[in-house]
């Protein structure tokens, strides 16, 4: 059975980034799959690494359990926002604190190389955001993407589908069922 954890990364859970995340675990649930929520605002850690990577800070117990999540799942939901064209602060202090080295990634001895170690995993972001899609894409070239895709989930080994909407400031209640209805869509096939 394909195990699934879904990442709010908006600290509401009343929030869009919220709603979309819900619909995603109610449908993957229905359909029979394994699957788990994390909501970022309702866990106690400390967002800030306050040594960088060179001494790794002693992980709450909220963390430790993420971290278990996130090796037994096969499939990770990140649902987030885009603010000020990157994640929210919470969401990237999660990242920083969860995707360690040791972790997520080990490099090798006298080299620049790198061990992916959460390889086989496959990830999907759902990247919201109020100005078009667009536009993130040609004028900004997507930094919250890239951030997310590139540079963490890729890094660490995971196979990463990405899914934007965009305009979200200029939707009709209609047009937001739309968007929930296809990450409904998402949810009962496990994708």
């Amino acid at each position: 059975m394909k195990n699934i954890l879904i990442v709010n990364g908006h600290p509401s859970k009343t929030s869009l980034s919220g709603k979309l995340a819900e619909a995603y675990y109610e449908e993957s649930n229905k359909a029979g799959f394994k699957v788990e929520i994390i909501h970022l605002g309702d866990l106690e850690f400390d967002p800030v690494l306050h040594e960088g990577y060179r001494v790794i800070q002693e992980l709450e117990p909220a963390l430790i359990e993420a971290q278990a999540q996130i090796k037994s799942a096969h499939h990770i939901v990140f649902v987030t926002p885009v603010w000020w064209g990157s994640i929210p602060a919470l969401f990237k202090g999660f990242i920083d604190r969860t995707f360690l080295p040791g972790f997520a990634f080990k490099y090798r001895k006298g080299s620049s190389l790198w061990d992916k170690l959460l390889a086989g995993k496959s990830a999907r972001l759902i990247i919201l955001s109020d100005g078009p899609t667009w536009w993130n894409k040609f004028v900004y070239k997507d930094p919250a993407v890239n951030m997310l895709k590139k540079s963490t989930l890729e890094f660490s080994g995971f196979k990463v589908d990405v899914t934007k909407f965009g305009d979200i400031k200029n939707r009709n209640d209609q047009s937001i069922q739309t968007l929930i209805h296809k990450v409904q869509k998402l949810g009962t096939s496990g994708s």
